[in-house]
């Protein structure tokens, strides 16, 4: 009998072992998640083979970046069909085609910014696009600002610096934009998402959140905000309740919709979580999940030797249940 997690209209069948690697293959830290129109699904991760792309049932398609991306981050998949890829380890983000050519790269590869300089870029995260076509990139690993760029690459401005005030940030970890044009910011540290206008402009913050690291908001009016949460790593309150990893469901003025949630705190069974780093929703409401596992096992469990083989990503199937009177 499938689990069945989750609450409400947002209940899920877990679907474990979904993704069919070729023989020898492994997945590394996935950092990063996306669902291109087609229903594939674009697995953005640490391992030998950066980018590794599999259609809806789970069966590899291809591969690509191989000796390009050095740490896997951030996947926002453009609505021209292309895909920006965040490497925070290479300090630069590229535009590539599906296929894996690069289009245009932002940023110094293998060469950061000073810390805390404000620079672009220091340990870059995400990026989103805006409904005219800018971008924005979240620089959060080493600087605490938001950068906007014109459709074409050229840089606009930035807005931010480290802090806990309203504009202020501590990693910021993930960025997404919806129709309407209102940038939302997973400011991770701060345990919040802000809002802002296109420019930069603090709207509002939400709070009931801890550590949002994973987020995705499907294209749309009014969207929908999918949060993956990572757990606390200080051993007087690693394992409590009510704390995660887990994955919540938001309005998009913030109100929680749904949990997922399971237990223990953290755990590596099908449907629990170590990390959620990278989320992707696709066009039937499955979501996919990414998990920085093998990064974060040390600070879960300090006393346990890491396993050689961790599950990064997993597949929540939507349950939809029938029209009343079928």
């Amino acid at each position: 009998m499938s689990t069945i997690v989750g609450e409400g209209d947002f209940r899920f069948r877990i679907i474990d072992d979904w993704a069919k690697l070729p023989e020898g293959w492994k997945l590394g830290d996935v950092g990063g998640v996306g669902v291109d129109t087609q229903d594939n699904v674009y697995v953005f991760n640490r391992g030998t083979h950066p980018m590794i792309v599999f259609d809806r049932q789970g069966n590899f398609l291809r591969s690509w970046g191989e000796g390009l991306f050095p740490r896997a981050h951030g996947v926002h998949m453009a609505p021209d069909g292309t895909v920006w890829l965040t490497d925070d380890g290479d300090h630069a983000v590229r535009q590539c085609t599906l296929d894996g050519k690069v289009l245009l790269t932002l940023g110094l590869p293998g060469k950061p910014a000073p810390f805390m300089s404000g620079l672009p870029f220091r340990g870059c995260t995400h990026t989103a696009l805006s409904p005219r076509g800018d971008l924005y990139v979240s620089d959060g690993y080493g600087n605490g600002k938001i950068h906007m760029y014109s459709p074409d690459g050229k840089y606009l401005r930035s807005w931010g610096e480290p802090g806990s005030d309203p504009g202020q940030f501590n990693l910021p970890h993930n960025i997404h934009c919806d129709d309407d044009g209102w940038v939302y910011v997973a400011d991770r540290e701060n345990h919040r998402i802000q809002v802002f206008d296109g420019n930069g402009r603090f709207e509002t913050q939400w709070h009931n959140l801890h550590r949002p690291s994973g987020m995705f908001m499907p294209r749309g009016k009014c969207p929908l905000c999918y949060v993956g949460e990572i757990g606390p790593y200080y051993g007087f309150n690693r394992g409590a309740k009510n704390l995660g990893p887990r994955l919540s469901i938001l309005s998009n003025d913030g109100k929680r919709l749904a949990r997922i949630t399971t237990e223990p705190a953290a755990g590596t069974g099908p449907g629990q979580f170590l990390s959620p780093h990278g989320l992707a929703v696709d066009s039937r409401g499955d979501l996919y999940i990414g998990e920085v596992g093998y990064t974060a096992w040390p600070s879960l469990f300090p006393d346990k030797p890491r396993p050689d083989t961790l599950r990064t990503l997993q597949k929540f199937e939507r349950v939809v249940d029938p029209p009343a009177g079928a």
